[in-house]
């Protein structure tokens, strides 16, 4: 029987791969959409249409979430990167809009509900900022319990960010969402920037090995990536598209993949004039803390590309 998990995602980009891959590995309940790399309900039509591209046996529902994070207030928006992914969020690909509509439902009792009516089944994949996620253990604590795992793709292990040289994207633009998140007692394996950028890279050979599949799968690929490659090339400079969701997807429904982890203490940076959202891995254990997150330090990278090129050939 396939694991069962929830997505949450602000879904642009390698967002649509990293579902893709889920749908492939799990048996996904559901996908929760939290505000993040682009327009909001682009996010939403973005997740249906990349589900309608797996065209899974079977119904997957999408919920609506939080649009902003956890402390906005009025019309407070945080940071959008459309510069990274494309105004559409999909490499300016513009794709028709899906058939399948989003639920009537909001995503955080969507997440809660399930996991109380399942405990112990149901892990999270979170891929976006944990507004989604913090918001529903406030509302209903006791969800902790019944969520065996959550897998985090978020922060950075004494490394450099990627929207801020202190800070990555997902804990930059919530970190209150993800400091709730992290102290959680639930049970967290974190894969940070500094592991998309180590081990997720596909270069021009990578995109030539995927074009050849001739797949739907490796069309869309090759679609939704062509803003980030020139992005990541000019202001990275990283000589490839970069997949730190998918990465985490496939961690998670693989975890051999990960070589190498520790379990330390994280904790985040909320107020920082500089160091907003930067998290520390107290990898000395300075802070004398006992360890809450296990932090992913290594991957198999031509498994990693295995798993990658297995899920786009199997999309027809």
């Amino acid at each position: 029987m396939l694991r069962r998990v929830i997505i949450d995602t602000d879904t642009a980009g390698d967002d649509t791969i990293a579902i893709l891959t889920a749908l492939h590995h799990f048996k996904v309940e559901g996908v929760t959409i939290t505000g993040g790399n682009v327009d909001f309900d682009q996010e939403v039509e973005n997740a249906l249409y990349t589900i309608q591209v797996a065209n899974p046996k079977e119904y997957v529902p999408v919920y609506k979430g939080y649009e902003g994070p956890i402390i906005a207030s009025g019309d407070e928006h945080h940071t959008t990167v459309e510069e990274v992914h494309g105004r559409d969020g999909m490499g300016d690909a513009f794709f028709e809009k899906a058939t399948q509509r989003p639920e009537t439902g909001h995503a955080v009792d969507f997440i809660i509900e399930k996991v109380k009516a399942n405990p112990g089944e149901i892990s999270l994949l979170a891929i976006a900022p944990l507004t989604n996620i913090a918001m529903a253990i406030k509302k209903d604590p006791t969800i902790v319990k019944a969520i065996p795992h959550i897998y985090i793709m978020g922060g950075i292990n004494n490394s450099l960010g990627n929207i801020t040289p202190a800070a990555e994207y997902n804990f930059y633009v919530d970190p209150e969402a993800a400091r709730l998140v992290l102290h959680s007692g639930i049970p967290i394996t974190m894969v940070g920037w500094d592991m998309c950028t180590e081990y997720s890279i596909m270069d021009d050979d990578d995109h030539k090995d995927i074009e050849q599949l001739s797949t739907a799968g490796s069309d869309f690929f090759i679609k939704i990536n062509k803003v980030v490659k020139d992005f990541n090339k000019k202001v990275h400079r990283l000589n490839g598209t970069t997949h730190p969701d998918t990465l985490l997807v496939a961690i998670a429904a693989n975890e051999e993949l990960m070589t190498a982890s520790t379990h330390y203490y994280v904790d985040i940076e909320t107020k920082g004039e500089l160091t907003r959202g930067h998290n520390i891995v107290d990898i000395n254990n300075r802070s004398g803390k006992k360890p809450n997150v296990r932090v992913c330090e290594a991957v198999n990278r031509e498994g990693f590309k295995k798993v990658l090129m297995n899920v786009l050939n199997s999309i027809s």
